[in-house]
């Protein structure tokens, strides 16, 4: 048993400034060892073109360019360096679970993974020249979920990483869409234009009620639209690109649409999301698949409520009130994880 402090960061300013901030807290940690362990395996992995990755930022989020340079000012490292190991083009991408439920207004989603990769952030981001957001971090300038302030709210789950091809990784294709989109439609133009790393789903939703579930990888996107969906780690289109073994992940499914024609308050979201009674909750840390963070996110209302680990206690918070300047007083996220694996930034 863990238990395991998410750091509360709240960044205001320019990208570059907003950049500069992540550097600066992050240089000199645990977690930076880390990834500078990290980087001696990724150099022989892949590598990345510099003129290549600025050229797509140009055309997906311009802004995030600056805040990469940002970073490299606060880490004190090359921006080269920066950019080979936080833009997330051409990075890997290990397995994870991950489940999402958007019925009513409410988007429930369980994060799912190995805790070895968690980075334990989560950011309030108000930009010059973007849109504001709230979300999970991960990679440094890429989020494993979030809520932007118009509303529109995005999460990733796992397929497969077999057959990749030249493109971004999940969570920077995230950080793309809260930057710049305002409805599930512009989000899904974003993932038919931009090149694809590996085999994701997308859950998105926004403030009107419309949902999907965009299907991705290099070799082809499928969107399914509703106004009550639910997502979880196989493809049900793209089927040649599922893993051979979807059992758990088809039954998790079946288990979360037992509930989606049920009007669940975010409380009654979050508690279906993150009790062990309900199915929804995983504690299989060692094989990638054990809940680290169950979060709802309301896009009408900006309300947010974020628990860490299982049988968490929810910490709401207004991110509607801290665009208006209300004052978050919260340094910390705490919660207790079932396992004995360890965490990298504590």
């Amino acid at each position: 048993m863990k238990e395991v402090h998410v750091q509360v960061i709240q960044g205001r300013g320019t990208y570059y400034e907003l950049g500069m901030l992540q550097g600066k807290l992050h240089k000199e940690t645990k977690l930076a060892e880390n990834h500078q362990r990290r980087r001696k395996q990724s150099i022989r992995h892949y590598r990345v073109n510099l003129k290549e990755v600025k050229t797509y930022y140009d055309l997906f989020a311009p802004g995030l360019w600056n805040e990469l340079i940002g970073l490299s000012e606060g880490l004190g490292w090359p921006l080269e360096d920066v950019i080979h190991e936080y833009s997330g083009y051409q990075q890997d991408w290990k397995k994870t679970g991950c489940s999402a439920l958007m019925q009513h207004g409410v988007y429930v989603r369980n994060y799912d993974y190995h805790p070895k990769t968690y980075e334990g952030r989560f950011l309030l981001f108000q930009p010059k020249g973007g849109y504001a957001s709230v979300g999970f971090g991960t990679r440094m300038i890429g989020r494993m979920d979030g809520m932007n302030e118009k509303g529109l709210v995005v999460g990733y789950h796992f397929v497969n990483r077999r057959h990749q091809t030249d493109g971004f990784i999940c969570c920077t294709l995230a950080r793309f869409i809260l930057e710049t989109c305002q409805t599930t439609e512009e989000a899904i133009s974003i993932l038919e234009h931009a090149p694809h790393r590996h085999a994701f789903n997308y859950s998105i939703y926004d403030r009107k009620g419309h949902a999907a579930v965009v299907e991705a990888s290099g070799r082809g996107i499928r969107v399914q639209r509703g106004v009550s969906m639910a997502c979880t780690n196989h493809f049900n289109e793209l089927i040649a690109e599922n893993r051979h073994h979807l059992v758990e992940s088809k039954e998790r499914l079946d288990t979360i649409r037992e509930h989606i024609d049920q009007p669940l308050s975010s409380i009654e979201a979050f508690y279906l999301f993150n009790k062990d009674d309900y199915g929804i909750f995983k504690e299989d840390y060692r094989n990638s698949a054990g809940t680290l963070h169950t979060v709802v996110y309301e896009p009408e209302t900006l309300k947010v409520i974020v628990g860490i680990g299982g049988e968490a206690k929810p910490f709401t918070l207004s991110f509607g009130g801290w665009l208006k300047g209300e004052a978050v007083n919260i340094t910390k996220i705490k919660g207790t994880v079932q396992t004995e694996e360890s965490f990298p930034f504590q």
